[in-house]
């Protein structure tokens, strides 16, 4: 199993490398936001164990850009951060496990392993709602073949109705999944971002995939 540990911490960095190691793990260690984020894009990993305190970029925005990349690897966060709605977060945008600090290795490496073993993204990494289409690994979005041109937070925003097609999000969930849990709730952006989609999405086309549910939020209804 090959494993990245992402840790500024060196005290804590090394004994998890080391533990894994004994396990005959492969172990790539690194302090840097920014570096683990290169390094988990361009190697294959089985795991990621993930700091969220990092110098460069913080382990949520680390996590959040893997998972806008379509980078499926299973990670684990490892933080002292035990506040509920720092768990909500991480497993919101994409975290598969959460362990807090201080912590028992046994434990830890008991859940690496139940990470490594469970099946690689057998969902496809299209998502497909009536003639809608996004290549969630090439970032492309068509609607009835043709390419429809989005910035990074209009995909995000698009991405994230699609994957909870038929669900009504709320302006709250879609602002933490796009912008981060401490972005302004009272601002009007995720209004601004619908509208754009629909010009761009919906405009000329019989039927309207993106709703308003008054009082709610938003669907993408199939």
């Amino acid at each position: 199993m090959k494993v990245l540990v992402v840790e500024d911490d060196r005290t804590v960095g090394q004994l998890v490398r080391h533990g894994l190691e004994e396990q005959r793990m492969q172990v790539d260690l690194v302090a840097d936001g920014r570096e683990a984020l290169t390094a988990a894009s361009q190697a294959p990993y089985d795991v990621i164990v993930l700091d969220l305190r990092l110098p460069g970029l913080p382990g949520v925005e680390v996590l959040r850009t893997l998972r806008d990349r379509g980078v499926a690897t299973p990670v684990l966060v490892l933080t002292a951060q035990d506040a509920l709605d720092s768990k909500v977060q991480a497993l919101r945008i994409g975290a598969d496990d959460y362990v807090t600090k201080p912590f028992a290795f046994e434990e830890l490496l008991a859940r690496v392993e139940a990470l490594g073993r469970r099946p690689q993204a057998i969902a496809s990494p299209v998502l497909r709602v009536v003639d809608l289409t996004i290549d969630t690994g090439a970032r492309e979005v068509r609607r009835g073949g043709t390419a429809v041109e989005l910035t990074p937070k209009e995909y995000a925003v698009l991405e994230y109705l699609a994957r909870n097609r038929d669900r009504v999000l709320s302006r709250t969930l879609i602002t933490e999944y796009a912008w981060g849990y401490h972005f302004d709730p009272g601002t009007n952006i995720v209004d601004v971002v619908i509208n754009r989609l629909r010009k761009k999405v919906d405009h000329g086309h019989a039927k309207k995939l993106i709703h308003t549910v008054r009082g709610v939020g938003y669907v993408l209804k199939s």
